[in-house]
């Protein structure tokens, strides 16, 4: 009997958790998106690096419910494929609060006062569009967004991508997700 009501008790726990942080939030998780490209879709040749026919234009980004306590944000783009390996398209660090967007080829242009971008995995700073290898299939590029409860960051241009993932550890509000997908 005892075992039953923890089984019934934990999910029902979870449950109030879940509409607790959410109540918490406004009532909606943050969410951000692209006038490029649908969550799960293709991203455009404009996008990607020249190698890969494209004009490496940074892609537009927009967010909304923002959660409360919210200070800065920072942005990850990343590409998770076996071959890839993690490998880092764009890091942008202390994006301020009120800022909810970056508009298209913002990078090392137009970017939200503040805001500081690191290297990426071809060694440059600023963002590097999509070029995976040839016939290696469809690459998903995970763009990350985190809500976080300090205003700035203090990370060297060359930061790596563990080094932001410890940067930003216990410090992470909230974050909001959204994949585009490129193949040669």
């Amino acid at each position: 009997m005892k075992v039953m009501k923890k089984n019934i008790l934990l999910p029902l726990v979870g449950l109030f958790l879940l509409v607790y942080q959410n109540d918490a939030i406004g009532g909606a998780a943050m969410e951000i998106s692209s006038s490029a490209f649908k969550d799960g879709e293709k991203i455009p040749i404009q996008y990607v690096m020249p190698g890969a026919g494209g004009k490496n234009i940074s892609i537009p980004l927009t967010w909304k419910d923002v959660p409360a306590g919210t200070k800065s944000f920072c942005l990850s783009i990343v590409d998770p494929h076996p071959v890839a390996q993690n490998w880092v398209h764009w890091l942008v660090i202390n994006i301020p609060a009120q800022v909810n967007s970056i508009e298209e080829g913002a990078s090392k242009k137009k970017m939200p006062k503040g805001s500081v971008e690191l290297k990426n995995s071809w060694g440059d700073i600023g963002y590097g569009g999509p070029q995976p290898p040839k016939g290696t299939g469809d690459h998903p590029y995970v763009v990350t967004l985190y809500a976080l409860n300090v205003e700035k960051l203090d990370l060297r241009a060359n930061t790596t991508l563990s080094g932001f993932k410890k940067a930003i550890e216990g410090k992470i509000i909230s974050s909001s997700s959204i994949t585009g997908k490129y193949s040669q």
